[in-house]
């Protein structure tokens, strides 16, 4: 794609239809599967990804840096804190000094309006590497491991428990792209705020809320919880006191499907949001949660740089 074309951003689920990103989590699967044959295809050749860090990152870091490497591309890895941004340049003119430099820009930033602000400045594809508002790349990822285990995605049903956050609004715009059954179990203190209850909304049918743990995951397909304490939170302890009975945990799980599968997106707090027996036990897929995230992310790079198809 020649950056005087609009560039194909990929900044949340909902910006999309059901057989684009269909088609992107095939190519996951494909590129999975070449890889596990020892096959790298320089599909990315002389492609250079910026990849720009507010936060601190482990998996969304290693996996975009890896990835890029494993299709022939190349990174160049900045913290907010190594830019002009540090210095109050606007992002508007770091997207449009950064797009004369490179091929594509992942940002992981915490506030979502300067993604939005990133993006429409950019000549060169955008990716949302996680925002407060929304983790894209981590749900699709979600989705694939579900389809390895359990077969396709439609019709499961998905119970969410834990505070209203990033990946759960992923998952509501998932719900009904995907034709699921989102169920979400929060307190109300830390339930969805009025920006989400819009999304849920707009997803209908798809997405329910229910109060108790018990009967929010009776009969689950797959369990999915998050750290309850991000960074920045400064009410840990309140937020623990409170989240304690939303906590997945051997007796609960049991109430899911007895083939129900269990995800976190990591790094887990345990003993908080879930305990080492079901992070730990045979219905735990959480670390091939984790190595999807390469796999899907690679998809996604092909995604933005227009290729469809291997």
């Amino acid at each position: 794609m020649g950056k005087n074309s609009k560039p194909n951003h990929f900044l949340d689920l909902n910006d999309f239809d059901f057989q684009t990103l269909r088609n992107i989590l095939d190519l996951a699967i494909k590129i999975k599967a070449l890889l596990k044959n020892g096959e790298r295809p320089a599909l990315l050749k002389n492609k250079i990804l910026a990849m720009i860090f507010e936060q601190s990152s482990t998996r969304t870091r290693v996996s975009f840096d890896v990835g890029m490497r494993q299709l022939a591309g190349e990174t160049i890895m900045l913290s907010g804190a190594d830019m002009q941004l540090s210095r109050e340049e606007t992002l508007a003119d770091t997207a449009k000094v950064m797009s004369r430099y490179i091929d594509a820009i992942m940002i992981r930033i915490l506030s979502h309006d300067d993604l939005i602000e990133l993006a429409s400045a950019s000549s060169v594809p955008v990716i949302n590497g996680l925002t407060s508002r929304s983790h894209p790349c981590q749900v699709m990822a979600d989705i694939m491991t579900y389809e390895e285990h359990k077969g396709s995605i439609k019709g499961a049903k998905i119970t969410w428990l834990g505070d209203a956050n990033n990946v759960l609004l992923s998952w509501v715009h998932a719900a009904k792209i995907f034709d699921v059954t989102l169920t979400i179990c929060a307190p109300e203190q830390y339930g969805p705020n009025q920006s989400m209850l819009a999304d849920i909304a707009i997803a209908g049918k798809n997405v329910k809320i229910i109060a108790d743990p018990s009967l929010a995951i009776n009969g689950a397909d797959l369990v999915v919880t998050d750290t309850w304490v991000s960074m920045g939170d400064k009410d840990a302890d309140e937020r623990i006191k409170i989240l304690t009975p939303f906590r997945v945990d051997a007796p609960l799980m049991a109430k899911a499907n007895k083939d129900a599968i269990f995800m976190h997106c990591l790094p887990a707090h345990r003993g908080d949001e879930v305990t080492d027996e079901v992070i730990d036990g045979k219905q735990s897929v959480v670390f091939d949660e984790a190595e999807n995230r390469l796999h899907v992310q690679k998809a996604i790079l092909c995604y933005v740089f227009g290729i469809t198809n291997i």
